[in-house]
Formats: C-alpha cells, sequence, structure tokens
C-alpha cells in the first residue's frame, strides 16, 4: 500500500493496541473479508526502532521487513542456516558445492519467484552482489573483501571466485546465508532513474519493495509497519504451505519497559525485546513462555561491547582503555542490567559457552584477563602520569581524560542501565564519562562513520555460519575498513594491528584444531594487551519470549528449531503457529 493511500486511513483507524480496532482496520483497507483481524495478525517487536526510514538495503540499514535480521520475509537470500543443525537449508539456491579451491557453484530453485511474477534468476544473483561492490553502503558490500568475481553460468546456475589471497571460504559461505537477493529487472530501472548517483540512491525510499519472500509490506507510518502474506509465494512446496498469519504486524515502542507492558497485557504474540525479570510476569509458563523454559531462560550467544575510538586522545593510549576495562562493575551489569540473565562478562573476545572456551587456550590469557579491580586501575593510570585534577578527573600530558559519551541508542533499556554502570564505575578512578541515548538513525549514523568516543554494539550480532570467526573479524580486523567519516560496518573505533589482520586471515585455513586453537588464542591476547573494545555482558542475539493468548505453536529448546522467527531456518516457525 502505497503511504499516500495509507495516511488517508489513518484518520479512522484506532490504536492497533485496541483489539476491535485491529477489526475496523481490515475492513478500511479495503479487504473485502470480514473476519477477525486479530486472529490473522502476528503482533511482534523488537526488529525495528523508530519510524521506518526506508526498505532500500542499499542505505546500509533499511527498516523491517527489509532488515538483516528478517530478509526471510521479503528478500530472500540463496540458503537459510540453521544455528541448531549448523547447516545452510534450501531456499532460494537448492545446493552449493565448491568445485576446486577458489570456487563455490550455487544451483538455484527453478521455482522461485518475485512477487510480481518474474523468475528469480541466475543475473539476479549476480546483480546483487554486484551492487554490493557499486555502493559501499550496501550492507553486503564487505563480500567484495572476500571474492574475485561472481558469473552466471547458466539461467539457474551462479559460479563465485574467491579472493585468492584471502580465500576465506566461511565468510563467502555467510554471503550464501545472508545476501538479500534483489530483482535485476526492478533496480537496473532504479538505478537509471537515479542516475547511478550514490546520494540519490540511499536517499530512495523503495516503498512497495518487490522481493522473492512469502510476505510484501503493506501499510506503515510512525508507530508499526504492517506486511501481508504473499497467497501466491513460489515456496508453498518448499515449506509444505504458507505461513499462518496474513498479517504480520511489528509495533515500535518508545522503550523497553512500555514494550513489556504491552506484551503482557497479550497485545503482542512474539518479543525480541529485553524484558527483565521475565519469569515474574503474570502468565509466565502458561501463556508467556522463553525459549528455555528454566534460567537463564535465554541463549548466550553474543556479548555486547563497548567499542572505544582509538583515534581521540587520550582514548589513543591502551593503558587508558586498560584502566577503564578495570574499572566496570561487570556483576553489577549481568545483575541489575540483565536480571541475571548474563553471568559476569569474562576479559576476552570469546562467548562464554563450552564450545566457544574450548577454541582458545585459557591458560594463555589469565595473567591479560581484566576484572573489575578499581584499586588496578587507580595503580594503571598512576603508573602512566595520569594526575587528578581538583575535579577529581585525571589529566594526561595535557588531555583530560573525559568528558567522553557513551554512547547507545535510548530506550534500549538493558544497555541503557549498563552504561551507566560504565560510567559511574569510571568516575572513581578518574575518567569521566557521560552517557548518550539518541535515538537509533543518529546512533546509527554515528557509530558507522566513526564519529564518536565510546559505542555499544554487538559484535557478530546475527546468527551466521561463520561464527566464531565472524566476532573476532568484526573487532580485530581492519582490512577494507574506511577512514573516519565514511561508513564503516564493522571495527567502528578503527583500530587497527597488522598481526591481528593476518591471523584473521589465518584461522579459517587452520590445518587442525590445536592450529585453529593458537590463532584464536593469539588474536585474544592481542585483544587484551591492545583493549580496542570491552564486552559488558553476554545476552542472546535474540530475546526469543512469546505470549499464547492468541497463537500457539512457537518453537521451542524441545522442538529442534531456532530461538527466532525471522532470519534464517527460524522462519519454518511461522508455519507452525495456530490461532486460539
Amino acid at each position: 500500500m502505497k503511504l499516500k493511500k495509507f495516511l488517508s486511513l489513518v484518520l479512522v483507524v484506532a490504536m492497533i493496541f485496541a483489539l476491535t480496532a485491529c477489526k475496523d482496520e481490515a475492513s478500511n483497507a479495503g479487504s473485502g473479508e470480514s473476519t477477525d483481524l486479530r486472529h490473522e495478525t502476528l503482533y511482534v517487536t523488537g526488529l525495528w526502532w523508530g519510524p521506518p526510514n526506508n526498505f532500500n538495503h542499499l542505505t546500509g540499514w533499511s527498516a523491517f521487513p527489509c532488515n538483516m535480521n528478517s530478509n526471510h520475509l521479503l528478500y530472500e537470500t540463496l540458503f537459510m542456516y540453521n544455528n541448531i543443525t549448523e547447516a545452510l537449508e534450501p531456499l532460494l539456491g537448492t545446493e552449493y558445492a565448491w568445485v576446486d579451491d577458489y570456487t563455490v557453484e550455487v544451483k538455484l530453485n527453478e521455482k522461485a519467484k518475485f512477487s510480481d511474477g518474474e523468475k528469480v534468476m541466475a543475473d539476479d544473483v549476480v546483480y546483487t552482489f554486484e551492487l554490493g561492490d557499486k555502493y559501499p553502503t550496501a550492507v553486503w558490500s564487505g563480500i567484495w573483501e572476500e571474492i574475485e568475481s561472481i558469473e552466471a553460468v547458466d539461467d539457474y546456475t551462479v559460479r563465485i571466485v574467491a579472493n585468492k589471497e584471502r580465500n576465506i571460504h566461511i565468510a563467502i559461505e555467510e554471503a550464501l546465508a545472508k545476501t538479500p537477493i534483489h530483482p535485476k529487472h526492478v533496480w537496473e530501472v532504479i538505478e537509471k532513474d537515479n542516475d547511478y548517483d550514490l546520494g540519490k540512491i540511499t536517499e530512495f525510499f523503495n516503498e512497495d519493495p518487490i522481493g522473492s519472500g512469502p510476505y510484501k509490506v503493506y501499510s506503515y507510518d510512525d508507530t508499526k509497519i504492517t506486511v501481508i502474506r504473499d497467497d501466491n509465494y513460489w515456496g508453498q512446496e518448499l515449506f509444505g504451505g504458507l505461513p499462518a498469519p496474513k498479517y504480520i504486524t511489528h509495533l515500535d515502542f518508545a522503550s523497553n519497559d512500555v514494550a513489556t507492558v504491552e506484551f503482557e497485557k497479550g497485545v503482542l504474540d512474539y518479543s525480541e525485546n529485553y524484558m527483565p525479570n521475565v519469569w515474574e510476569m503474570k502468565g509466565f509458563g502458561d501463556t508467556i513462555k522463553t525459549y528455555l523454559p528454566d534460567a537463564p531462560y535465554y541463549t548466550n550467544d553474543t556479548a555486547p561491547t563497548i567499542y572505544l575510538n582509538v583515534q581521540k586522545d587520550g582514548l589513543n593510549n591502551a593503558e587508558v582503555r586498560r584502566a577503564l576495562a578495570y574499572s566496570i562493575d561487570y556483576g553489577k551489569i549481568a545483575e541489575t542490567a540483565m536480571s541475571g540473565y548474563s553471568i559476569p562478562v569474562e576479559a576476552g573476545l570469546y562467548v562464554n559457552t563450552e564450545a566457544s572456551r574450548a577454541t582458545v587456550d585459557m591458560d594463555q590469557l589469565k595473567d591479560l584477563q581484566w576484572t573489575y579491580d578499581v584499586d588496578k586501575a587507580n595503580a594503571i593510570l598512576d603508573s602512566i602520569g595520569a594526575v587528578r585534577g581538583e575535579d577529581g578527573v585525571r589529566v594526561l600530558d595535557g588531555t583530560r581524560l573525559g568528558p567522553w559519551k557513551v554512547t547507545c541508542p535510548g530506550g534500549w533499556t538493558e544497555w541503557n542501565i549498563a552504561l551507566e554502570v560504565v560510567a559511574q564505575s569510571a568516575k572513581a578512578v578518574g575518567i569521566e564519562l557521560v552517557t548518550d541515548f539518541p535515538d537509533w538513525s543518529p546512533y546509527f549514523n554515528d557509530m558507522t562513520t566513526g564519529e564518536f568516543d565510546i559505542i555499544m554494539n554487538t559484535p557478530a550480532a546475527f546468527i551466521t555460519p561463520a561464527n566464531p570467526w565472524k566476532a573476532y573479524s568484526e573487532v580485530m580486523s581492519s582490512v577494507g575498513v574506511p577512514p573516519v567519516g565514511e561508513a564503516a560496518y564493522w571495527n567502528y573505533g578503527r583500530y587497527h594491528n597488522d598481526r591481528a589482520n593476518e591471523l584473521v586471515e589465518l584461522v579459517p585455513h587452520a590445518s587442525s584444531e590445536a592450529e585453529l586453537k593458537a590463532y584464536y588464542t593469539e588474536l585474544n591476547q592481542i585483544y587484551l594487551q591492545d583493549v580496542p573494545a570491552i564486552p559488558l555482558m553476554y545476552r542472546p542475539v535474540y530475546y526469543y519470549t512469546v505470549n499464547e493468548s492468541v497463537w500457539t505453536g512457537f518453537p521451542q529448546e524441545q522442538d529442534h528449531l531456532p530461538p527466532f522467527f525471522f532470519d534464517g531456518a527460524g522462519i519454518r516457525g511461522l508455519y507452525n503457529l495456530k490461532h486460539k
């Protein structure tokens, strides 16, 4: 539905939170159906924040359902990654194979079509990958550090040749699972109409995106985005039918706290927002469920981290960064910010799971790892001559250690609380930090352009076949990272270490488990010595929490489906839902 048409409906549509208003919206939308829309609509939150800025992947960050954690609703990828089985499952592609050490070939599903009826063909895949080469703002642009070329062998076969100097297979396989395939016949017109100009291309809203997925954009305003099921979806044979919800409406809230209230009331069916003390909610264990039935309730897949801008005076000193790391009360963050869902974070690039720890020689790290130790932090700063001023803030070689902004989006409750703890902790050792909680768009712009002091983000924030290598690469590799002022999608603080770059490239080529462990251990040692970033907590990629007041059949741990709905093989869960 065009925005102009949708705005005419806003005047007659009541707030989405009232269930009776949902029914009114259905008739006003001109569907011609008298069904109860509440029982056709899955209400979700946590996949997008703020009004939809665009549905254009070439801008670097587009709104639900065209962002990277909901691709499989509209812009599908070649394969779906299933982190339970660690396999790439067929989607637009039926199979792939490395035909030699540098070349992978992908066979396409000849039944695949875009929502306008045009077939998905090899030229569309090649064209999409090449968009990432032409426009550096595309979120998959980084793949051109890993590939030399891509070509259509025939209408349904694509050949990708790796960059022979790097030849990182897992990065290319990740691209097969994460690159959203765009229709060439649509986007070559958009390019031409915008004079192939990057500025104009990134200003294009793309209000009616054409993809191959089971949903299409239906309506949107500043508070919600609704998609409608494409009942002509090509993948019905692949999935055994259509997804259960006819509509999926993503609601935007000012904060996690507001979303929590609406979720508990049953306004929302599915949330990926942080909600404190979930076990205390009315109906927990009955209608309200988490992926894990017992504590910690959520999987710990990632480590949200503060990136330190190593280009800034004061922060360019590794000992200042180390002192900051020692100053932080990680136990308090785990208890207050994370409601006990996380144990206190350990210093390192690994996530504290048995599998992740097994990739590192922990004995080689223990003398380098920082912990919460105010005395140690003060001793480090004293040793480098950072002297406290009358206001208690230290000065090092004429540079005052603050005020530095520590930034994350406003309303991200656990992150906001964590950064308050960081700021209070730093004060005790003479470093002045000021919390800064902007809206998503300025936060994202400042982060990617490197125009920040300290900023919070999650390395390897998505489920991908390239983990754990992906997290190490995003923090430690400076290969392909542009200077401050230009957009980068990893290594936001512009940290550089030649040996770290070498190791990141060596990891995928390890010839044995022992060699792999040696590489990961050395990367952690460099990280702990240089402190380009500091992990604050462990958390899931997705806070998978459901309310079965209206819909039932949400996957849980025993069902062996991923704990998320809109990324990779998790989309299979949409086909299992039933409404009461």
